[in-house]
């Protein structure tokens, strides 16, 4: 029953999410609006809004089908494996992508679509299954390196109109993550076991004198 809890629940988020990026097109291409201002603006103040709303907004139908499986994959492994800190990975990928897109990204332009958080979960399952002394951890790097392994080449500027710079920062924070949360699961799955092994020894009869 907790397997099959665990199961749903890394399909539901990351649906959600993306169910919300397509509500966001859809919408868009309804009423006949170009939402492209909501993304990052660099060094501006209107364009810090970007930080917040720049993964939302998708240039066109492709742009948004591009990313829409990989979103859906590579968050239902991070919610299905990393279950306790899903949610922070998510937010701390989110957020520190968009702030340094907004701080040192070419200023020429918006910055929009959900490719930095792409680069961002692609890049912290990798180095985390080098930060970790995990067999599972490992295992999950390299189906992620045969995989995503092709993204790396968009890190670079080599494509006009692409936000390499939301790339290189979204793999920079799924870098940073992995290492700061190195332990985490290891260490509660180990704190969790020292628990269990305590209880059970309370609970052993002890002989009379």
């Amino acid at each position: 029953m907790k397997d099959r809890s665990k199961v749903w629940e890394s399909l539901i988020y990351p649906t959600m999410f993306v169910v919300i990026l397509w509500v966001v097109k859809i919408t868009e291409m309804l009423m006949g609006v170009d939402l492209g201002y909501l993304g990052i603006l660099p060094r501006t103040i209107p364009g810090m809004l970007g930080i917040f709303t720049a993964p939302l907004i998708h240039g066109d139908l492709y742009h948004l089908y591009s990313n829409t499986l990989p979103l859906l994959i590579l968050g239902m492994i991070i919610v299905y494996f990393y279950n306790s800190i899903a949610f922070e990975i998510f937010f701390w990928v989110y957020f520190m992508t968009g702030t340094w897109v907004w701080a040192a990204a070419n200023g020429d332009g918006y910055h929009i679509g959900a490719s930095g958080l792409i680069y961002g979960f692609v890049s912290f399952l990798f180095f985390s299954g080098l930060f970790r002394n995990d067999k599972k951890a490992m295992a999950l790097s390299l189906l992620v390196t045969f995989v995503y392994g092709g993204l790396v080449w968009g890190l670079f500027p080599f494509s006009y109109g692409v936000s390499w710079e939301s790339h290189f920062f979204g793999a920079l924070a799924g870098c940073l993550c992995a290492w700061f949360y190195r332990k985490s699961e290891s260490s509660r799955k180990a704190t969790n076991a020292e628990v269990e092994t305590n209880n059970q020894s309370t609970r052993q009869p002890k002989d009379n004198p």
